[in-house]
């Protein structure tokens, strides 16, 4: 009979955010897909394949300037839109 298994993959450390992050990766081979990673930040993502995993876990804690501006874009939107309450009544 087959034992589920857990076996421990990696720790990636970095930051993100402005905060310290650690990545934790993981190998279910109880789940279909076995690939797990787990940040300090609450970010849970499942993969089939090891090298996205990698991939993944490794720009998550060490994002790339272009990843940084995405990041801050959608609040620089929501910052340059009026509030509809504090708009001048006519």
């Amino acid at each position: 009979m087959h034992t589920p298994q857990q076996l421990w993959v990696g720790t990636y450390h970095g930051a993100h955010s402005g905060d310290r992050v650690v990545v934790t990766t993981t190998r279910d081979d109880t789940q279909p897909n076995p690939y797990g990673l787990e940040c300090t930040c609450g970010l849970p993502q499942r993969y089939t394949d090891p090298v996205a995993l990698d991939r993944f876990a490794w720009r998550h804690t060490h994002p790339t300037h272009r990843d940084r501006w995405k990041q801050k874009i959608p609040g620089l939107r929501h910052a340059s839109r009026p509030n509809p309450e504090q708009e001048p009544t006519r």
